[in-house]
């Protein structure tokens, strides 16, 4: 049984640092980064034009607001096993993007990435086409038009074929796509296999499409995989799964969601009763 102490941890720290997030005009775009994982990670954010980026530390139970403006166009990711020096150079395990803590270019696979789009509507999705390190979870907060939840249900590393895993220490801590791992025109949807008609789901992707039903899970998956979503903020969970309650700063108001349909709106006030709470946890959260 969940410790209920450490759930409410967990949400106060989520209600804590989106409270602290300054009047958003209409824009930017508010992203909300939760670490739900058992251990520290190491987000990266990049544009597709990648000449800017971002990367910064996240721990354990810890979350983050990054904004974005109207018409952004990037990636989210999730790196593991970094060790990076006081001059924030070093590498990672897992989904490193180069010697930098800050990312001003993609994430090397297998890395699991949320992919967005921002305008009017924004277009998002969870992508596995690069393989697996993480769950990611993205929702959608008081917006209008489909919104659903894109990502994961589960962690793909506890059934990764073994010719597909990437380990240390006997451990696996990614999944490469087959696309990644054998480089063939019909895993990788090239040449004569470069349709929708050709390129199929092979086997290796119906087991990423188990742990992951809301996202692409080969090159040309099921185009619902991609989702649109007007006037929205949005929530990427790592190690998360779809049916969690989360929250995000929305018109001056924090929204949670307990259901894909349900929203509650928490007034401002409430966070006069929400401080003693974090304090009381010695709660620290990340700029």
């Amino acid at each position: 049984m969940a410790n209920p102490h450490i759930a409410l941890l967990k949400l106060t720290s989520i209600f804590f640092v989106i409270a602290s997030v300054p009047e958003l005009c209409g824009s930017t775009k508010t992203f909300t980064l939760v670490n739900n994982c058992k251990e520290t990670i190491w987000p990266g954010i990049t544009s597709s034009d990648n000449h800017s980026g971002d990367g910064f530390t996240l721990n354990q139970g810890q979350s983050t607001v990054y904004t974005a403006p109207t018409g952004w166009s990037g990636r989210i990711w999730a790196r593991t096993g970094c060790n990076f020096d006081n001059n924030g150079n070093g590498k990672c395990q897992t989904g490193g993007c180069g010697t930098s803590m800050n990312c001003t270019g993609p994430g090397s696979p297998p890395a699991t990435t949320a992919d967005f789009t921002l305008g009017e509507p924004d277009f998002y999705d969870v992508s596995l086409v690069d393989g697996f390190n993480l769950p990611i979870v993205v929702k959608a907060m008081n917006g209008t038009g489909n919104c659903s939840t894109a990502g994961c249900d589960g962690d793909l590393r506890q059934n990764c074929p073994s010719e597909l895993a990437t380990k240390d220490n006997d451990r696996v801590v990614a999944c490469r796509s087959a696309c990644g791992a054998f480089d063939t025109d019909e895993y990788c949807c090239r040449g004569s296999y470069g349709n929708p008609a050709t390129c199929l789901p092979s086997n290796y992707s119906k087991i990423f499409k188990q742990a992951c039903p809301a996202a692409y899970s080969f090159a040309l998956d099921d185009p619902t995989s991609l989702i649109t979503c007007s006037k929205a903020d949005f929530v990427v969970i790592f190690c998360g799964s779809r049916n969690q309650t989360v929250c995000s700063y929305h018109d001056k108001q924090i929204v949670c969601n307990k259901s894909s349909t349900a929203y509650k709106a928490i007034p401002q006030s409430w966070w006069v009763l929400m401080l003693p709470l974090t304090y009381m946890f010695n709660l620290r959260i990340m700029p």
